[in-house]
């Protein structure tokens, strides 16, 4: 086989991060996991929704991201809830930390896929929406979904 195609296979995304915050940067990290988690993010057990990132003795950490135990894995289960270490450059990680702690950004993972066979983490740079901004887009995109509507109907005339 000459070349092998790396296709990115959605695990899960996190949709509350869209809604929370305003995404200013992304960035790809790998993750450090066990064999049983890989086999469970394989069957769909994992949930971003309250998950956050930290940077902890120039080491990238994931919290509060949830992997279920794998049915079939028995006493190799780790815990659901552990901190799991991210896996990126020293010079990104300095810079995100910096970013992170001058501006107030929070870091927030915001989706995790297989390339090939790696699990891959999107960390986005994210700055908090007020409530506001959160109404002009629940507005924005009412008004889009209605004129897709009205246009719809018209082509159907």
């Amino acid at each position: 086989m000459a070349e092998q195609k790396k296709q990115n296979k959605t695990i899960a995304e996190n949709r509350k991060a869209f809604h929370d915050y305003f995404i200013e940067e992304s960035f790809e990290a790998g993750i450090e996991l066990c064999g049983t988690e890989v086999k469970a993010l394989r069957a769909g057990g994992v949930n971003l929704k309250d998950a956050w990132c930290s940077v902890v003795g120039g080491e990238l950490f994931v919290n509060g991201m949830h992997i279920s135990p794998y049915d079939k894995g028995n006493i190799f289960n780790r815990d659901p809830l552990r901190v799991r270490r991210l896996l990126m450059h020293k010079r990104e990680i300095l810079r995100l930390l910096g970013i992170v702690k001058q501006d107030g950004y929070s870091l927030i993972p915001l989706s995790l896929y297989f390339k090939g066979s790696r699990v891959k983490v999107q960390v986005g740079l994210c700055r908090g929406k007020k409530l506001y901004d959160k109404r002009e887009d629940a507005a924005k995109r009412d008004m889009k979904r209605e004129a897709q509507r009205s246009l719809k109907e018209f082509n159907n005339r």
